[in-house]
């Protein structure tokens, strides 16, 4: 439904964000995922080590509520939520959305898991994941009425690319999958497999 030249200008972001090898020096496996604690679409502060206290931890980074893309990992995630639980591990993702942001996006798609708002990408950041829209990407999304300085509570025009880890309690990375390209991310399947 895009035009052809929108399309061409997004293919052309990605490119340019895998010649920056940003997935590729993203946090690995095998590293030690660093400690957080960051406010729930509900409020409440969620530490890392309060969830890894309870057993793994499958963390997803997305873009925001904005994103179908997102939106569709994040409802997929939500159907194998079950599968996730009876491994012994817990799902959250982390964006750089605003708490309310987070609260609509959960209460539209009925997420049964926590949505982690990381202000400044403060997180994301020391995960490798950070990049800032390059300015003919903020236009287009000006124009279609994105508005990451409302949806993100800052003007950095600042995103994560998508990336999705499993954390052994010891916060070890067990698996690891991060991608420039935001329409593909890993199958929720693969998830389910890789924290069994």
């Amino acid at each position: 439904m895009l035009p052809a030249e929108t399309q061409a200008l997004h293919a052309r972001v990605i490119a340019e964000l895998k010649e920056r090898k940003l997935a590729e020096n993203a946090l690995a496996a095998g590293a030690k995922a660093p400690e957080f604690s960051l406010p729930d679409h509900e409020g409440k502060l969620v530490s890392s080590a309060q969830l890894l206290s309870k057993g793994r931890l499958v963390l997803c980074f997305f873009r925001g509520r904005w994103d179908p893309f997102c939106c569709g990992q994040m409802e997929a995630m939500n159907r194998v939520l079950p599968e996730i639980d009876q491994a012994g591990a817990l799902l959250v993702a982390i964006s750089p959305q605003t708490m309310k942001q987070s609260f609509f996006m959960a209460d539209q798609h009925r997420l049964r898991f926590p949505l982690l708002s990381d202000a400044g990408n403060q997180v994301a950041r020391q995960f490798g994941l950070v990049y800032r829209v390059p300015e003919q990407q903020e236009a287009i999304y000006r124009r279609s009425f994105i508005n990451l300085p409302f949806t993100n509570g800052d003007e950095s025009w600042e995103l994560p690319i998508p990336a999705t880890y499993i954390l052994a309690r010891d916060s070890t990375v067990l698996y690891a999958s991060a991608n420039e390209d935001y329409t593909e991310r890993p199958e929720p399947a693969e998830i389910v497999e890789r924290v069994r």
